[in-house]
């Protein structure tokens, strides 16, 4: 549904973006991850036919934007970070605008605007004017003129900034819901908000792709090694400095102890590391309560990729 083959972007003597690649499908939400002036807002303004890319390729469903700019387009719903609005119009005057500007037959423009208005949670600022309104509702109306037309295709730039946690949980949850059907590319700055709603992310970094996956598949391409959290019927200290001696373990320290039950956070490096570690325990014959992996906080991942890249240019 979203493809960039070999997107770059040249502005004089800067190059924005540079051999970017990565596909988005249907009933997917992508993050799109990356540091201040990565080039991100670059590539999904390409995607969104704002401007032509220097080189390669770009498509909207099944549509390039060069070639089929306007049937791209109809199937784009497009959320800048910095969204123009008309501050001397109501925000339903605004919706209806938008609604004509993407060609929504008279017919059915009222109950698209009312749908989107209640989606977003606009209902009680409707007749207000769009300039009077505070940054969080400003960014659901940019929410809302982007899901107008009901399209298949989903751009969000920073959709959450200025909201409160309320209002940030709300747009999260219909960010989920909408990408249950459609292709979402998420860019936030907000990991958490990332990997709770993305089933993978694409990390830029000075132009390029420097990571694509699940942050698991990041992960294991890093060489990270794997988080286990282990809870154990004996004492704190025994069960650490047992921990320290298996092959296997590059480090273990206590969570907690509480009436004698351990819990210990250690580092292993595969599935062997965490089997070495039970069968130790085992051997000692200590009661195992608990044994589970922890994935590594796509914060880490995110900024081991951009140091990886960052060092490896000249």
């Amino acid at each position: 549904m979203i493809t960039a083959c070999n997107l770059t972007k040249v502005f004089g003597t800067v190059t924005a973006i540079d051999d970017v690649s990565f596909h988005v499908a249907a009933g997917e939400i992508v993050g799109f991850l990356g540091p201040n002036g990565a080039g991100k807002t670059t590539a999904m303004r390409i995607l969104a036919g704002v401007f032509p890319p220097t080189m390669g390729r770009a498509s909207i469903a099944g549509h390039d934007v060069l070639d089929e700019p306007m049937e791209a387009r109809r199937a784009l719903g497009y959320f800048p970070e910095y969204a123009p609005f008309y501050p001397d119009l109501s925000v339903v005057e605004y919706l209806h605008f938008v609604g004509r500007l993407k060609r929504i037959d008279r017919t059915t423009r009222r109950a698209a605007v009312e749908r989107v208005l209640g989606s977003c949670g606009l209902q009680a600022v409707s007749r207000r004017l769009v300039g009077k309104l505070s940054k969080g509702y400003r960014q659901r109306v940019g929410l809302a003129q982007a899901l107008l037309g009901d399209p298949r295709v989903l751009i969000l730039d920073e959709p959450t900034a200025g909201l409160d946690p309320e209002q940030v949980v709300s747009i999260r949850s219909l960010i989920a819901e909408l990408g249950a059907t459609r292709a979402v590319l998420l860019s936030s700055h907000i990991l958490s908000e990332i990997e709770a709603v993305c089933s993978r992310v694409v990390v830029l970094n000075q132009g390029r792709v420097v990571g694509e996956g699940s942050p698991e598949a990041l992960m294991a391409r890093l060489g990270a090694r794997q988080q286990i959290v282990v809870r154990v019927d004996a004492p704190s200290a025994d069960v650490l400095a047992l921990l320290r001696d298996v092959a296997g373990v590059a480090g273990a320290r206590a969570a907690l102890d509480g009436g004698g039950i351990a819990s210990i956070i250690a580092e292993v490096g595969d599935d062997t590391g965490r089997r070495a570690v039970a069968e130790a325990i085992q051997a000692r014959g200590w009661t195992i309560l608990e044994l589970r992996a922890e994935s590594l906080p796509l914060e880490e991942i995110f900024l081991r990729l951009v140091s990886n890249r960052s060092e490896s240019r000249p």
